[in-house]
């Protein structure tokens, strides 16, 4: 019985684990998610202002404001290229938790299938004295009759 409390106890420690690492994951998608979206829209107001900017460049522009352009479209792409590895790096981070959730929940299972066990054990172990004390008891019953009936079993024709 202590057995099954250790691992009853082991049980709760494994669970709080996984519920953990379910939060872990939950955030780390929510952080993917979020990483995604900023890049998908930082490229899209680059191509917004590549348009705006290639109108404008058509009909003549000043060599200050080419440069600028020029200038900012490189710092543009540099913040685009910094955001896909942030997203890159927050769905590796959410595969990590993935991975760490799939090991906790296997944990539990196996803890839960071991206490399963072991309180199978034990009730297969409580039927057997169980059915020793019967059987003791009517071998008891039987020897107590024949002692009292006088000697030995009449065995009929």
């Amino acid at each position: 019985m202590q057995d099954i409390q250790a691992l009853t106890t082991l049980l709760e420690h494994a669970t709080t684990h996984r519920d953990h690492a379910q939060a872990t994951l939950q955030r780390a998608i929510a952080a993917a998610q979020a990483a995604q979206t900023q890049a998908v829209q930082l490229v899209g107001y680059r191509g917004e202002y590549e348009r705006r900017f290639g109108a404008q460049f058509r009909q003549g522009s000043a060599i200050e404001l080419v440069h600028c352009y020029h200038g900012f479209m490189g710092r543009l792409d540099h913040a685009v290229k910094y955001q896909d590895s942030v997203s890159t790096r927050a769905q590796s981070q959410v595969e990590s938790a993935r991975e760490l959730l799939m090991e906790c929940e296997l944990r539990v299972a196996s803890v839960r299938k071991l206490i399963e066990r072991r309180e199978a054990e034990a009730a297969l172990a409580a039927h057997r004295r169980e059915q020793k004390a019967s059987d003791e008891f009517a071998s008891r019953q039987a020897w107590q009759r024949q002692a009292q009936g006088g000697g030995a079993f009449a065995i009929a024709p």
